[in-house]
């Protein structure tokens, strides 16, 4: 018998050799014109053909990832093959499935250059071996068959890839005239794929050390149907528009310099303010919530680091320690901020009265990330964290990580990021060499976390091997405006880090106890965090958070001394105000900041001088009328109040 598990989660058993239409009336009237995949030992079945063996079978649709995959990791040996043919001698590195389509890493040979403007050729000559249904064919091969194989074509990548592998593990698949170094799983045949567009190309350092060779990376994107395709690239328009990097040059929020070194971001005078608004806002809502506020250095001894794991764990990570010739001292940027909130727990005794602890610093931490990783402020060298650690007694560990929940959950919903889902991230236990501590540790923080997570009722995915070092933790994926998912916050248990530094506490027996550590970051970084909110608001941000909660606009010059009595009086009122006393007409100021996406614009002129008001235009909502200027500062102050009371 043959067992088969559906997309819903429905199981149904059919006999051996069932027919591909019994089963396709039974999916689906439009299986035939819908992309489906069946997994079975890591393998996609073709569900066209008669099943004659007894398996169990998961089917996957479109909307599924795994499915998505398949498909995606099947286009990219597919653009491999036309490669091939195109430009022979052309030699391959890895390729991928991502997220949103594949890309592969190419090496055309020298002299050869591959550009956008050959994307044409090579997508028509994707489409014809598309066509011709060509079939996925995987066998087995033992490792000197496959390095003889890739030797003979002079694929130097592959032959590397090769040698690191264990015999018996490796498996090749064909279709048509190419042949790929690859685990799978594919789609039966190339013929579901249908729709292609190659999007982009980037240069990739092979295996991204920047001391290898630099190879060509081609990113493309594939679909079922043609409508699926033209979907996307407006989705993909619709995400440029919304770019953080291009909205952060228009609004100047922020900039790179590379005097100052690549990843190392400059925050501009709006920018500064629109972070210091997320900052000031976090710190009251958290002195409300019996947190203490703390400061650590930007460095920090080797050895903190080495007592920490943090060393041995991200030392490839770090950048160079820093060493003092004088008296012989070896320093580090600071990788992260727990060790030193550990050295401050550490330096006065605490009583089980006192826990929990709640520790909470905006710290500047660094980590060495290569250049062609960097990203506008989602992936940087320097970066800060909204970091906070509770110390607190086993006892309290649930009811601790249920009101931290609670915190993500009001912040979140504080910038309209209420869309999300968690993901509890465990280690993995074929590999317990890459954490630290005991098992016992470990059991007791995944159980903390999977109670507090079921308790508050969480949509929530497990996830093994993408724990920290040292604790499992909760991952928030947030949606944003356009469906994209981007990891936020995270709370981690931690029972290691306490033993580490040998922390303690006087127990309600007068004797010595160990605390544990919860890791929380809600922002997860300010600069990760404001990218987010860039392109999720597309720069039109809640009014308590603009950096310019309004402007100015003088009808001519001779009303510049009224707009400097308002500004003052603005400003003064915790109103961030400007005015664009340029020399310019009315209508043209009035555009370019709505442009500059500043919330109200107040335009004066006679009348307005005269009764000591100001006319109030609204962001994308328009004419508001007049107000003296104490009731416009009040009506501002409401809507605040609005928008951060929950």
């Amino acid at each position: 018998m043959i067992k088969i598990t559906f997309p819903d989660g429905s199981v149904k058993e059919y006999r051996s050799g069932i027919s591909s239409l019994e089963i396709a009336e039974q999916i689906s009237p439009r299986l035939a014109k819908e992309v489906y995949a069946a997994t079975v030992n890591n393998e996609i079945v073709d569900l066209t053909r008669p099943i004659n063996q007894d398996a169990t079978l998961k089917l996957h649709k479109w909307e599924d990832e795994a499915a998505r995959h398949a498909f995606w990791h099947s286009s990219a040996h597919l653009m491999a093959e036309a490669l091939e043919l195109l430009y022979p001698g052309i030699k391959f590195g890895i390729g991928p499935a991502i997220e949103s389509g594949f890309y592969y890493d190419v090496d055309p040979g020298d002299g050869r250059v591959i550009t956008e403007e050959n994307f044409p050729a090579i997508e028509n000559k994707m489409r014809e071996l598309a066509s011709g249904n060509q079939q996925f064919i995987k066998r087995n091969a033992s490792k000197k068959e496959a390095a003889e194989l890739f030797t003979k074509k002079g694929d130097q990548y592959k032959t590397e890839l090769i040698s690191e592998l264990e015999d018996g593990t490796i498996s090749l698949y064909t279709q048509g005239s190419f042949t790929d170094l690859c685990r799978g799983p594919h789609l039966p045949s190339t013929e579901p794929i249908k729709a292609i567009k190659l999007l982009s190309v980037a240069g990739a350092y092979w295996r991204g050390n920047e001391k290898n060779r630099m190879l060509t990376r081609i990113y493309g994107i594939t679909f079922p149907k043609q409508k699926m395709l033209d979907d996307y690239l407006i989705f993909l328009e619709e995400a440029r528009r919304r770019d953080h990097r291009r909205i952060g040059k228009e609004l100047e929020l922020f900039t790179f310099s590379q005097q100052v070194g690549m990843g190392l971001p400059l925050w501009m005078p709006r920018g500064a303010e629109l972070r210091q608004n997320l900052i000031d806002f976090m710190t009251v809502v958290l002195k409300k919530r019996g947190y203490v506020i703390v400061a650590t250095p930007h460095i920090g001894g080797v050895s903190l680091y080495k007592t920490s794991g943090h060393y041995e764990k991200y030392g490839k990570d770090s950048f160079r320690p820093i060493s003092t010739p004088q008296e012989g001292e070896f320093f580090m940027l600071k990788p992260m901020n727990c060790p030193h909130h550990c050295e401050i727990f550490n330096a006065t005794p605490h009583s089980y009265k006192e826990l929990p602890l709640r520790m909470a610093e905006f710290g500047t931490v660094y980590r060495y990330e290569q250049s062609g990783e960097l990203h506008g402020l989602t992936r940087v060298r320097s970066f800060t964290q909204d970091d906070a650690h509770h110390f607190c007694r086993p006892d309290q560990v649930k009811e601790e990580f249920i009101s931290i929940i609670d915190l993500v959950q009001f912040i979140f919903k504080a910038v309209k990021l209420d869309d999300f889902t968690a993901q509890i991230s465990l280690r993995d236990r074929s590999t317990k060499e890459k954490y630290i501590g005991s098992d016992e540790n470990w059991e007791l923080a995944e159980k903390a976390i999977i109670e507090a997570a079921g308790e508050k009722g969480l949509e929530t995915a497990v996830v093994p091997g993408e724990a920290a070092f040292y604790g499992p933790k909760l991952d928030f994926m947030v949606k944003d405006a356009l469906g994209r998912k981007w990891q936020l916050g995270t709370i981690q248990v931690d029972y290691n880090m306490p033993e580490r530094f040998n922390l303690t506490y006087n127990g309600s027996d007068n004797q010595k106890h160990r605390p544990v550590m919860i890791h929380r970051a809600i922002f997860g970084s300010l600069e990760r965090f404001i990218a987010v909110l860039i392109e999720n608001t597309a720069g039109k941000f809640p009014l308590w958070l603009a950096p310019d909660k309004a402007v100015i606009l003088p009808i001519s010059e001779k009303f510049n001394d009224y707009a400097a009595k308002i500004l003052d009086f603005l400003n003064n009122s915790d109103i961030c105000t400007r005015i664009d006393d340029r020399n310019e007409k009315i209508g043209k100021k009035i555009r370019d900041n709505e442009l500059k996406r500043i919330p109200y614009l107040l335009i004066i002129g006679e009348k307005e001088a005269g009764n000591g008001t100001v006319s109030v235009r609204r962001q994308g909502e328009g004419d508001k009328g007049s107000m003296k200027v104490e009731e416009f500062a009040e009506f501002v102050a409401k809507e605040i109040a609005r928008e951060t009371t929950f």
